[in-house]
């Protein structure tokens, strides 16, 4: 059974850096694509930042430069740096994982594809 789970969120001022993690566990696929989403109070689920099998990232436009999405693979664990924080970052952060190869541009543009989710860790920037 695979099981995420996520931490490090926080409440920070604006200009402040969180990291997350989410350790996973249990899952057989080796070639998954993993990545970071959020919502916000009253929006939509969006991509934050994805990774491949191969490595390549992608990032939503309004996190480029700031966040940072890495593995570490000796772990099990997937990362995400945010630094420079803003109001705007607030909302829940939910880790993904798919069981198949999918680009990370996909998995960015497509979270109804990933196939595993955590519960999700909460994030609030003041200003």
């Amino acid at each position: 059974q695979v099981q995420l789970v996520e931490s490090g969120g926080d409440s920070v001022e604006a200009g402040g850096s969180l990291r997350l993690s989410c350790i996973v566990s249990g899952s057989p696929y080796t070639r998954s694509s993993m990545g970071w989403f959020r919502q916000a109070p009253g929006k939509e689920r969006e991509g934050v930042a994805t990774i491949d099998s191969n490595r390549q990232t992608s990032y939503a436009d309004s996190v480029k430069g700031r966040f940072t999405i890495f593995k570490d693979n000796a772990k099990n664990t997937l990362h995400l740096q945010m630094n420079s924080l803003k109001p705007e970052d607030t909302a829940m952060y939910y880790c993904a994982v798919s069981k198949w190869a999918y680009g990370s541009s996909y998995a960015l543009k497509n979270g109804q594809d990933m196939d595993f989710w955590g519960n999700g860790t909460l994030v609030t920037i003041s200003s």
